[in-house]
């Protein structure tokens, strides 16, 4: 209900919005999430969307600059066919979690033969090789190529068996573990390779207006 009042409302400031000299004055009424999606239903313009953005994961030079914003804040880039408007309409901070993992296939090895590699991948990675070339070497999915590393999650975006045991406060940084989930033939070796990390995201309004 509380949407359609939002979409109500951008309705009945739609003439203003057709006669409106500037693109600010709008970005002026817009102060929420919920009044952005609103906003952007009735703009439907491929062009302007709501942008998150995570200050771990996104190091452009417009992202840090945006970071430096306070909520409400805006800035405008130009250049010789149109003007881009950023507004931060919400800056959050959520807990994200880091491992890496080797994947192997039980529907493709039994379970004996999976613990006899798993034993030598811990074996060698005791001994010095450095995980990533294990992954690269061991591992049977496409992560691999990025040497195992899942990047920064936060809890409840993956499998769930496997979450619930990589994020076990049990486990301190560097351990090196197996997560079985033999339901669907699933089986890892995992390292932790980050403590759990605050991390703060903005949610950005990009519009882009033509210039005349």
């Amino acid at each position: 209900m509380f949407k359609n009042l939002l979409i109500l409302f951008f309705i009945s400031i739609t003439p203003f919005l057709s006669a409106q000299t500037s693109v600010i004055e709008e970005l002026q009424i817009l102060e929420t999430p919920e009044q952005v999606e609103s906003y952007l239903e009735i703009k439907n313009s491929k062009k302007s969307n709501l942008i998150t953005f995570n200050e771990e994961m996104h190091k452009t030079i417009l992202a840090k600059e945006l970071f430096k914003l306070n909520v409400g804040g805006t800035k405008v880039n130009e250049n010789e066919f149109d003007k881009t408007f950023y507004k931060v309409i919400q800056k959050t901070e959520n807990t994200y979690h880091r491992v890496a993992y080797i994947y192997l296939d039980g529907s493709k090895y039994n379970i004996n033969d999976i613990n006899i590699i798993r034993e030598k991948i811990i074996k060698k990675y005791h001994n010095g090789v450095p995980f990533n070339i294990l992954a690269k070497q061991y591992s049977m999915d496409e992560n691999a190529n990025k040497g195992g590393d899942l990047g920064w999650f936060q809890k409840g975006k993956m499998q769930s068996d496997f979450e619930s045991e990589a994020l076990n406060e049990v486990h301190e940084l560097n351990d090196i573990f197996n997560i079985d989930i033999p339901s669907e033939n699933l089986y890892y070796v995992v390292l932790k390779t980050h403590e759990p990390k605050n991390i703060s995201e903005i949610e950005v309004l990009k519009i882009v207006e033509a210039k005349n």
